[in-house]
């Protein structure tokens, strides 16, 4: 293993006072924002906040995934990402609980199960780790999963939590951004995203967050993890594009905290300043995180893929995606097909454009 240092000073994490900052908007909220937020959810009059049915799905065995030679992805459930690259088993952000919650009988509830069980996975090579939010670092997932992981990739002071959950140090690799660790032949990056982190009320950007470069010798690929949209895509895709497969957050935006999430057309121009080649919307039909109707996210983001000549990848829940030719099947708006047939969908679809 190696690890690099790339010389991108105007990007590097910002940390003042035992906190990690953004660069370019420093993202402050309070009681008061959450109090706004939580009164928002309880107002707001929305038509389809979660599916009418159970979502689409195919279920992903450990044979499957072995016997992939390819370099394919499938996507397991929110941002969660099963990635075969190299010959490698990597996951990115596995959440597999009931709900993204620091309780499991309070918060959102997931509205089905992970395309594949925490006992049917196989050895995994690398779990990447974007940020420390319950959508994205799950507890029960890391202690049931530690045993059978050789790496863990996480941005700064992530280490101690997983720690704490019972991972083995040595296990443990933290990455600053433009930090790269290169394990056998696939080469990771911490980028920077324009975020924030914390578990709690009390441990704000206590920890860094990050998104991630996985390039291999037989594809390059990006997972944006959580931002808003900044300048720093075109810096990334200047320096580490072009991209194969961009893997990236679509969904749970809002104008109350659009500093930190993108909305679907942004989505599409982060992908483009990254320079991808094909884009897979992630963080979405999930968990009922904002206030947008649940496949809003993927409508618009079609909309503006097609209006810019995007290749939009969207496969069903644990189908395995060749990433070096996707076919037709992985760009069906399957969403369309899980609401009623009436007036009041339609019109609802036509105001996502």
């Amino acid at each position: 293993m190696s690890t690099t240092t790339i010389n991108a000073a105007e990007f590097s994490s910002a940390e003042k006072n035992g906190k990690f900052q953004n660069n370019e908007i420093k993202y402050k909220s309070g009681l008061g924002d959450l109090y706004g937020i939580i009164k928002s959810y309880v107002t707001a009059d929305r038509e389809y906040p979660i599916p009418q049915g159970s979502l689409p799905s195919v279920p992903l065995s450990r044979v499957d995934i072995e016997n992939t030679t390819s370099p394919a992805v499938a996507r397991l459930g929110h941002s969660s990402m099963l990635i075969r690259l190299d010959g490698k088993t990597i996951l990115t952000d596995p959440v597999f609980s009931d709900r993204a919650s620091p309780v499991q009988w309070a918060g959102p509830k997931r509205f089905q199960p992970a395309a594949i069980s925490i006992e049917e996975l196989p050895a995994i090579d690398m779990v990447v780790i974007s940020h420390d939010h319950y959508d994205h670092l799950d507890k029960h997932v890391i202690k049931s999963i530690h045993t059978k992981v050789e790496h863990f990739l996480v941005p700064l002071r992530i280490g101690k939590i997983l720690q704490d959950w019972g991972v083995a140090e040595e296990k443990i690799i933290e990455l600053d951004w433009w930090h790269e660790k290169t394990i056998g032949s696939i080469t990771f990056a911490a980028t920077p995203t324009q975020h924030f982190s914390g578990r709690s009320l009390f441990d704000r950007d206590q920890t860094l967050w990050a998104s991630w470069v996985i390039k291999g010798e037989q594809a390059n690929l990006f997972f944006s993890g959580d931002s808003g949209y900044f300048s720093g895509f075109k810096a990334i895709g200047e320096e580490y594009g072009p991209f194969d497969l961009t893997m990236m957050e679509t969904g749970a935006y809002n104008d109350a905290w659009s500093d930190i999430h993108m909305t679907p057309e942004q989505s599409v121009q982060a992908h483009i300043d990254l320079r991808g080649k094909a884009m897979l919307p992630i963080h979405n039909s999930t968990f009922d995180l904002a206030l947008h109707d649940w496949f809003e996210p993927l409508e618009r983001a079609l909309n503006h893929a097609n209006s810019k000549q995007v290749q939009l990848i969207t496969p069903i829940f644990g189908q395995l995606v060749d990433v070096g030719s996707p076919n037709s099947q992985t760009q069906h708006a399957w969403w369309r097909d899980l609401q009623p047939d009436t007036e009041e969908f339609k019109t609802a679809v036509t105001n996502t454009l």
